[in-house]
């Protein structure tokens, strides 16, 4: 990649940086009605069949174009109820802002330290939720986390969303959002597995890191660049799960 394509790349992501932080402020007010107009899924069919099935799913993303109207909108969006994992502010006053503004319209927020409580609560009373894992958070403990060949370089990511699956035996799925134009995203979802315990171990965060892959070179400046992915050197660690 030539140093004029990084200078495009690198002025194209702060440009979306900045709408993004305008988004955000627009859900304090935005409606039910022009939020899904503005924020819908192409097929979510792919979802809600496991919801006719009396079954929870796990939704795979990442920080790439607009998360947060995903939060926001995940109770509408499918029959599920809708469940965002995410990680603590460390401004906890811009986090309970935030989180004001997420749950608005049924979305539930949980955190590391109350995800476990939650889960099990939803699957013993066969509740059936989608819970939306943004699984690209650099791992807070580098010695437990599953590393890939990422990008060109060895990554370490975060296995809960894989062990949360195979604990309960949740179809996995991953999601796609795309921009349409300003101020309007597509989402695309699509089945990594509907049975983890048929999957050898760490198959279902291989292949989620391939499809993130994909994604963030099919339109690299959407993706959060900016959030210290790789502060964790894994360079002398092995492939798989750590």
């Amino acid at each position: 990649m030539s140093f004029d394509d990084k200078k495009r790349i690198r002025n194209k992501f702060y440009w979306h940086l900045t709408q993004l932080g305008v988004e955000m402020l627009k859900m304090i007010s935005m409606s039910r009605k022009n939020v899904m107009r503005r924020y819908y899924c192409s097929n979510p069919d792919v979802v809600n069949k496991f919801y006719e099935e009396g079954k929870s799913v796990v939704l795979m993303s990442s920080h790439y174009n607009n998360w947060e109207w995903m939060v926001l909108s995940l109770d509408m969006q499918f029959k599920h109820h809708g469940i965002g994992v995410g990680a603590h502010n460390t401004n906890k006053v811009f986090e309970k802002l935030i989180n004001r503004a997420r749950t608005r319209y049924g979305t539930q927020v949980v955190f590391h330290d109350n995800v476990r409580e939650v889960m099990a609560y939803h699957e013993t009373n066969h509740i059936p939720a989608a819970y939306m894992i943004l699984a690209d958070q650099n791992p807070s403990n580098p010695k437990r986390c599953y590393v890939a060949d990422f990008l060109n370089q060895k990554t370490g990511f975060i296995r809960g969303s894989e062990g949360f699956a195979r604990k309960y035996d949740l179809p996995v799925l991953y999601y796609k959002v795309i921009k349409e134009k300003l101020g309007h995203y597509r989402i695309d979802v699509e089945v990594i597995c509907e049975s983890p315990a048929e999957l050898p171990d760490g198959a279902i965060m291989q292949r989620y890191t391939e499809l993130l892959e994909d994604t963030i070179k099919s339109n690299p400046p959407y993706w959060l660049w900016s959030h210290r992915r790789w502060k964790h050197n894994f360079d002398d660690a092995p492939l798989g799960n750590q």
